[in-house]
């Protein structure tokens, strides 16, 4: 009965906060202002991702009180969510160097990782791999790669928040059905409350942004709440990577064609898939919905016969991945010179 009053109150508490920084953001004059790498056309409020951060920690201090969350999992999520959260509020009112901002991710990687107990074994075509200390290493670069391209792909309006709770909702069901014993379903299905209360603001037309503190809090909660799954049942990651496929292939597949090019891959701009169906439909809200329809209706039931034992994870990654890839390319992922063409035939 706790929690659910608990999802209630992270929702409303979310959307008061959204409100109020919108109302701050004005007053300050915190405006994201267009220009010709950005997705939107008129000036909006940013900051507004620092209400799903406050919510969902209070919430992690509610869970850790009345011991509906194991103490190692509330101190690897708060410590490198509240980490990685204050960097990107720091870095929303004054910039901070891309290289300081990489050490911090890394540090909260660490962070994270050293609580939950590192990188659990996994099975991979039926054979069981134990990576030692070489996993360690590939899940803080998962980890750290996870929460910059949710960076990446909080472009347009409702995206990132409409991408987290579809996947949020999608995993804690997973983990419910795999574990019905354990409260660790409960972690994600608030952090989707929370990101509810904001998307009440952001979904197309946006009245707010979400800013960087909130897309990298999201991306290092979503990384490290699949990392503690794998620790359940090793089947579990491999849930979690399938349905984050929208934007783990939009983003590698922009990235390795940009770097193939020979372009500068960290500066910004506006090559993404989604940024291209965008212009191609010429709104937010049909490229929004239909990645939640992909979500829900593909990689949903695929990461169900992964978690259920009927298909091997690695088997049932590149079934959901294979398609994605194709509609990557289909909308010219990384492909500057295509998208370019594109907006001056718009324009």
């Amino acid at each position: 009965m706790i929690s659910w009053w608990l999802f209630l109150m992270a929702g409303a508490a979310s959307w008061m906060l959204t409100g109020f920084l919108r109302r701050y953001a004005l007053a300050k004059n915190l405006i994201d202002i267009p220009n010709e790498r950005s997705s939107h056309s008129l000036p909006t409020p940013r900051g507004g991702g620092a209400a799903i951060v406050a919510s969902f920690l209070a919430a992690l201090l509610i869970l850790n009180q009345f011991d509906l969350i194991f103490t190692p999992v509330f101190l690897a999520l708060w410590g490198a969510g509240f980490t990685v959260a204050a960097t990107g509020f720091v870095d929303d009112h004054a910039h901070i160097a891309a290289r300081w901002r990489l050490l911090v991710h890394f540090c909260a990687a660490v962070w994270g990782l050293y609580w939950l107990g590192g990188f659990p074994p996994l099975t991979a075509f039926g054979y069981w791999l134990d990576l030692g200390w070489l996993g360690y290493v590939c899940a803080a670069v998962y980890i750290v790669w996870l929460l910059n391209l949710y960076n990446f792909m909080d472009g347009i309006d409702g995206l990132a928040g409409i991408e987290a709770v579809t996947i949020c909702c999608s995993g804690a069901l997973m983990v419910w059905l795999v574990a019905p014993d354990t409260s660790a379903w409960m972690p994600p299905l608030l952090l989707a409350a929370a990101v509810l209360g904001f998307l009440f603001w952001n979904f197309p037309p946006a009245r707010i942004f979400m800013g960087d503190a909130g897309s990298g809090f999201l991306g290092i909660m979503l990384a490290l709440l699949s990392v503690q799954a794998a620790w359940i049942d090793s089947r579990l990651l491999w849930v979690w990577l399938i349905l984050l496929g929208v934007f783990i292939v939009d983003a590698t597949v922009t990235l390795s064609r940009r770097v193939f090019r020979g372009e500068k891959f960290y500066q910004a701009h506006r090559s993404h898939a989604y940024q291209y169906a965008s212009r191609v439909w010429g709104a937010h809200r049909p490229v929004t919905l239909a990645i939640a329809a992909i979500n829900v209706f593909w990689l949903l039931p695929v990461a169900s016969l992964v978690g259920l034992n009927k298909v091997d994870g690695a088997v049932g990654l590149m079934v959901a991945y294979l398609p994605l890839v194709g509609l990557a390319y289909r909308y010219k992922a990384g492909d500057r010179l295509a998208q370019t063409g594109l907006a001056e035939r718009i324009d």
